[in-house]
């Protein structure tokens, strides 16, 4: 799907913060269709709180729309997806997020997640003309979620069955050391052992042996080895001083 293929409505929502916020957690899954039903504020798209909260998400918040009414709000959209805590008697069946979307993504439809306001959430109206109703699994005494942090978790979910970003990782490989290097540090701090008096060399034990089996399961790396024959040249040098 392309970015656009998937919106977000917020009806009537009440707080500029939280619309700046929604279109931070959009952005940061990589979605940009935002669509508002008679916020609480005409302006909210251009309050000075939007545009703090949405940090850097200000595109998002350019292109959204203003709407009179929720019908505006469907406009090109085939399957509707409502967010309520609170089951309905009557409607679309409830699903966990997890549980619905591998199947929906698969399916190719446009796709438009609907929010409520902040107060009183959807109304049995809105709900009644979706085609699902997303629960988030939350804590059973302790369900109240911020509207951006619900939004933030549908888009993580949906962006997950819909096909993950990848996680950007370290790019410079490991040099990892060689075993001389490994053996030449070994043999500095047999050195350095002996000259604190640590190690006595007329009964070595199995000390070395086992400083060796502890360096191959450290896997270290050659800035490592330089680290560790550092500390052993220090310790050598401090035994010289006075006190």
């Amino acid at each position: 799907m392309s970015v656009d293929s998937t919106r977000f409505i917020l009806v009537q929502t009440s707080h500029p913060g939280n619309v700046g916020s929604a279109a931070r957690a959009m952005k940061v899954m990589g979605f940009g269709d935002l669509v508002l039903v008679r916020p609480r504020f005409a302006d909210v798209l251009s309050q000075e709180e939007t545009i703090a909260m949405a940090s850097g998400a200000a595109d998002i918040l350019a292109r959204a729309r203003i709407v009179d009414s929720f019908e505006e709000a469907l406009d090109g959209v085939s399957y509707l997806c409502a967010t309520a805590m609170t089951p309905r008697d009557f409607g679309p069946p409830t699903h966990a997020p997890r549980a619905l979307f591998p199947e929906l993504a698969a399916s190719g439809q446009r796709v438009a997640f609907v929010f409520g306001s902040e107060r009183y959430g959807m109304s049995n109206e809105d709900v009644y003309r979706c085609h699902a109703v997303l629960s988030i699994p939350t804590n059973p005494s302790y369900g109240s979620l911020n509207l951006a942090q619900a939004i933030q978790l549908i888009s993580y979910e949906w962006r997950q069955a819909l096909g993950s970003f990848e996680v950007e990782g370290r790019t410079a490989e490991t040099k990892f050391a060689s075993a001389a290097a490994v053996q030449g540090l070994l043999e500095h701090w047999q050195q350095a052992l002996v000259e604190i008096d640590f190690l006595d060399p007329a009964a070595p034990k199995k000390l070395m042996p086992r400083l060796n089996q502890l360096l191959n399961r450290a896997q270290l790396a050659d800035e490592e080895i330089h680290i560790l024959r550092g500390i052993a040249k220090a310790m050598v040098k401090d035994r010289g001083k006075p006190g």
